[in-house]
C-alpha cells in the first residue's frame, strides 16, 4: 500500500478555525474561534476526585530495581501517601516565600512529593536531576538554592544524591531521603513523612488554594546563562492541560494507560505528568531516555506496555525509528495501539515523518496522525498544536484560548503568546521581566515561524529558529542557523543524527555533525554529493561550505545535551572551539568534508557571491 494514500487511525479532528486580525505593519494577531472550555484550576482538587470516584484504578507504577516487576498505586493510595506529604509540610508552619526543592528523578515517591507540595501551597521546584549529579562544584545547584530558597529538600535516593547533599549549603532547610542515616548531615526519613497522620487540614488546604498563587518554579534550560525561575500557578497549568484535553484527549487517551521517559524537571514531561493523572489514567514511569545504553530500557518497556499515546524529542523518534526497522516484535507492539505521536524540543524532519509512516502502514496498515507540543517552559508547556488534518509537520495553530502574535521579521514571523497559560514572570527576576512582554501583554518567545501557506492560515506554521540561535557572519550577512540546522538535517537524513552550526563572525557557514554511523569513505563520499546538493543555488548564509564528523558523543554533564536530548548550541560550540577551528583552518585538514567537486578553500568569503 502507498503510504500516502493510506488512512490516519486517528479520525478524530476538533474545530480548528482561526480568526485573523491583519494588520497595516504586516503584524498577524490569530486566535481560534472555538473558546477554552471551563475547567477547574486546582491539580489536587482533580486528584481528589478521581480518588473519590474510583479510589482502585491503577494510578502510577514504576520498575522495581531495572529489569523488575511494576509497582502500582492506586488513585486511593496515591491521594493518602500525597496527603501525607501535605500534613506535614503543614505542621512545619514553613515560612512564606519558602519552596520544596525536589532532586530526584522521575518516581512515584517524587510525583507524591510534587503534588503533596501543591496541596499545602508551598511552591515546588523540580531540578534536574543532572545538576546533582555531575562531577564539579554544583554551581547551577547552588545557583538554583539561591533563588528559589528552599525550606525542603527531597532527594529520594540517598546514596545517588549523597555528595550534593553534603557538599551544598543549603541552609536551614530540612532534608528529607530514604536513608538518613547514609548521609553526615540532618535529615528526615521519607517513611516519616508519608507516615504522618492526615488532619482535615489537608482537604480545607486543597479547597483554599489560591489558583493564581506561585505553585511551581519550573526551571529554564540555562543553555546560554544561569537557569531562571519561571513562576507557573494553578490556574496556568489546568488551563494547558484542559487545552489539551480539547484538542488531543479523544485520540490521545490520558484515561488510557500512558508509557513516558521525559524528565519532570522539564515542562513537556511534567504536563505529560499531569494531564494523565487528572486525567484518570494510568502512568507508567520509564527509565529508559533516548541515549546510548539507556533505550533498550525503552524499548523493553514499549514491548511490554504498548502506547496509544507517545511523546519524544527528533533525536528519540530517530532512534526508535532505527529500532522499529531491525525488530518486528517491537515494531508490532509499537503500533498495536498507537493513535497518536507527538514531538517536541525541536521541529521533526519530513524524512523522518516519512520513514515512520511508512512503518506505520507496513505493520497496521494506517497512518499514525503526529502533531508538535511547541510552547515554552514561560507558557506552561505546549501552547501550539497541530489538530487539524495535515501531511506537513510543523508547529500548528494556537490551541484554544490562546492568542498568538506574528511580527514580521525578515521572511519570518518573530513568534509572540498570550493567555491563562502565559506565565506572570521569572522569579525574583524584575528587571528581566520587564522585557519579556510587549506593549499588549504579549510574551516575547524569541522564536520565528513561517507560513505553510501564506495565503491560509489555517494550513498552520512551521519553526523558522530562535532569533537568539541566529548570528552573523564576518561578512555581515544574516544566519538563521535554527532554520538552516533543520533543514540541513532534512536533506541529510537519515545520515546526520544532529549538528552544530557555526560560522560566528567567520567567513562562512559550517558545521559540526554527529553520524548516524561510524564514518566510513563511502559515508563521506555520499556527503559530499549531498552537500554540493543541498548548496546549489543557496546565498552565502544559507550555504554549507564546510563538515566535520563528531565521534565524542555529546555530553549530558557538560550540558552539551538537555534532558530532552536536544543540543544546546551555544554549548557545544564553547566545548567544541578545537574542532571549531580545524574547520576554518585555510587548508583544510583530511578530515574536513567539502561539496564534491570544490578544491581546498581557506578562510575566506567563497566565491560565488552572496545572492
Amino acid at each position: 500500500m502507498n503510504p500516502a494514500k493510506a488512512p490516519f487511525r486517528a479520525t478524530y479532528f476538533p474545530p480548528s478555525d482561526m480568526r485573523v486580525e491583519r494588520r497595516d505593519d504586516g503584524t498577524l494577531v490569530v486566535e481560534p474561534v472555538t473558546e477554552l472550555a471551563p475547567f477547574v484550576p486546582n491539580l489536587p482538587a482533580q486528584l481528589s476526585e478521581w480518588a473519590a470516584r474510583d479510589p482502585d484504578r491503577p494510578c502510577i507504577a514504576e520498575r522495581a530495581g531495572k529489569g523488575g516487576p511494576w509497582i502500582e498505586y492506586s488513585f486511593s493510595q496515591f491521594k493518602h501517601a500525597a496527603d501525607a506529604v501535605t500534613q506535614w509540610l503543614i505542621d512545619q508552619r514553613l515560612p512564606a516565600g519558602r519552596s520544596l526543592l525536589i532532586l530526584s528523578g522521575n518516581s512515584i515517591a517524587h510525583a507524591v512529593v510534587k503534588f503533596g507540595g501543591m496541596a499545602s501551597g508551598v511552591p515546588v521546584c523540580p531540578v534536574s536531576a543532572n545538576y546533582s549529579l555531575m562531577p564539579g562544584d554544583f554551581g547551577r545547584l547552588r545557583h538554583v538554592v539561591n533563588l528559589v530558597k528552599p525550606a525542603v529538600v527531597f532527594a529520594e535516593q540517598t546514596g545517588l544524591f549523597k555528595r550534593a547533599l553534603e557538599t551544598v549549603d543549603f541552609g536551614d532547610a530540612i532534608v528529607v531521603t530514604a536513608d538518613p542515616s547514609a548521609l553526615s548531615r540532618p535529615a528526615i526519613a521519607c517513611a516519616d513523612v508519608l507516615a504522618t497522620t492526615v488532619t482535615p487540614a489537608v482537604e480545607q488546604a486543597i479547597v483554599g488554594l489560591d489558583p493564581d498563587a506561585h505553585s511551581l518554579y519550573m526551571l529554564t534550560s540555562g543553555s546560554t546563562s544561569m537557569p531562571k525561575a519561571v513562576v507557573q500557578t494553578q490556574r496556568m497549568v489546568a488551563a494547558n492541560i484542559a487545552q489539551a484535553r480539547q484538542v488531543l484527549a479523544q485520540t490521545a487517551g490520558w484515561t488510557e494507560s500512558m508509557l513516558d521517559w521525559l524528565p519532570w524537571s522539564h515542562v513537556s514531561g511534567a504536563c505529560n505528568q499531569f494531564a494523565t493523572l487528572c486525567s484518570g489514567g494510568r502512568f507508567y514511569i520509564d527509565a529508559g531516555r533516548p541515549m546510548p545504553g539507556l533505550f533498550e530500557e525503552s524499548l523493553r518497556n514499549i514491548k511490554e506496555i504498548p502506547p496509544s499515546f507517545h511523546i519524544n524529542v527528533p533525536f528519540g523518534y530517530a532512534m526508535l525509528a532505527d529500532a522499529l526497522e531491525q525488530d518486528a516484535e517491537l515494531r508490532t507492539q509499537f503500533f498495536r495501539n498507537l493513535r497518536l505521536a507527538l514531538y517536541g524540543g525541536a521541529g521533526l524532519p519530513q524524512a523522518l515523518y516519512e520513514r515512520f509512516q511508512r512503518l506505520a502502514v507496513e505493520t497496521i496498515g494506517e497512518r499514525i496522525f503526529f502533531t508538535t507540543g511547541y510552547g515554552a517552559t514561560e507558557t506552561t508547556s505546549g501552547c501550539m498544536s497541530i489538530y487539524f488534518p495535515t501531511e506537513a509537520v510543523g508547529i500548528g495553530l494556537p490551541m484554544p484560548g490562546m492568542t498568538l502574535k506574528l511580527v514580521p521579521n525578515g521572511p519570518r514571523y518573530e513568534v509572540r503568546v498570550r493567555g491563562q497559560i502565559v506565565t506572570p514572570g521569572y522569579l525574583s527576576s524584575p528587571e528581566v521581566n520587564r522585557g519579556i512582554f510587549d506593549e499588549e501583554g504579549f510574551y516575547r518567545t524569541g522564536d520565528t515561524a513561517q507560513l505553510h501557506d501564506p495565503t491560509d492560515i489555517q494550513k498552520g506554521l512551521r519553526f523558522a529558529g530562535r532569533l537568539a540561535e541566529d548570528f552573523k557572519l564576518g561578512t555581515g550577512s544574516w544566519v538563521a542557523a535554527g532554520k538552516l540546522r533543520a533543514e540541513f538535517l532534512e536533506a541529510f537524513a537519515p545520515l546526520i543524527a544532529d549538528v552544530v552550526v557555526c560560522g560566528e563572525n567567520l567567513s562562512f557557514v559550517a558545521m559540526l555533525a554527529w553520524p548516524k554511523v561510524p564514518p566510513t569513505p563511502e559515508l563521506e563520499a555520499e556527503l559530499r554529493v549531498r552537500l554540493q546538493a543541498f548548496n546549489a543555488g543557496r546565498g552565502l548564509s544559507e550555504r554549507v561550505e564546510r563538515l566535520k564528523l563528531l565521534t565524542e558523543p555529546p555530553s549530558v554533564d557538560q550540558h552539551e545535551v538537555s534532558d530532552k536530548g536536544t543540543i544546546n548550541q551555544r554549548v557545544a560550540l564553547t566545548r567544541r572551539a578545537s574542532e571549531v577551528e580545524r574547520l576554518y583552518e585555510r587548508s583544510p585538514c583530511p578530515e574536513v568534508i567539502l561539496p564534491a567537486g570544490s578544491g581546498t578553500q581557506g578562510n575566506n568569503p567563497p566565491s560565488n557571491p552572496e545572492r
